[in-house]
């Protein structure tokens, strides 16, 4: 791993992972051995990154230097606690912890005073059912994601309602996250109509790598219009 991706990714280990964070932690997240971690946070810190702690005990990022300062009342700062807690109950993992990762280069560009208005935010989420229950188990949200991203059409093995399973080649236009569930909206090539498609019923996805980009906004345009009409 080139130097530069290794001290990016410890500088976002210290940023989202629970301070303070041992030198073997550190050391297990990003790939490479304790000393070289000894190594690397004193490269940081020459670098301007204020980490505080020591070996033996752990260490903590009390300022990063590497970014911008940001500037947010207390309720900006309720509104980004709660909505990033609310995606860590949405099922997705990725989401989840990209939500984590967001939250940590959040508070390290944040004033100290800011940073305990964070930690300490009013508006929380819980949920009293049983959170693993939420969404039922879902099928590789990463390519149905870059397929959105991308505009790319996938083929998916989708049972529905009746229990009758067809293949389909769909374009996926958007992911929805409604309460306990989870659906991708798109084109279905077969129907030749928009179709909410549960993620929960989708068996396996594949990304084919065609394009379906010159079509994307046109469809998203009748959709939007099509609800607008009832």
């Amino acid at each position: 791993m080139a130097r530069p991706d290794r001290l990016f990714r410890l500088l976002q280990a210290l940023r989202t992972l629970p301070a303070p964070v041992t030198a073997a932690v550190l050391a297990e997240e990003t790939g490479v051995s304790v000393r070289s971690i000894y190594r690397d946070i004193e490269s940081l810190r020459t670098a301007g990154a204020d980490i505080g702690g020591e070996r033996g005990y752990g260490y903590c990022l009390i300022e990063d230097g590497t970014l911008p300062p940001q500037m947010f009342s207390r309720i900006e700062i309720e509104a980004l606690a709660l909505g990033l807690a609310e995606v860590r109950h949405m099922g997705d993992a990725a989401l989840a912890k990209a939500a984590a990762s967001v939250l940590g280069k959040v508070v390290a560009t944040l004033p100290s005073t800011s940073q305990q208005h964070i930690v300490h935010a009013v508006s929380q989420v819980h949920r009293f059912d049983d959170e693993q229950q939420r969404y039922a188990p879902l099928p590789d949200m990463r390519v149905i994601r870059e397929g959105c991203w991308r505009e790319e059409a996938l083929m998916i093995r989708y049972t529905d309602r009746g229990g009758e399973a067809t293949e389909r080649k769909i374009w996926p236009l958007a992911i929805m996250y409604l309460d306990r569930m989870l659906v991708v909206l798109s084109w279905c090539c077969l129907r030749e109509d928009f179709r909410m498609f549960r993620a929960e019923r989708i068996q396996s996805v594949e990304a084919t790598g065609a394009s379906f980009r010159p079509q994307r906004v046109a469809l998203l345009r009748r959709y939007q219009a099509e609800l607008a009409g009832h």
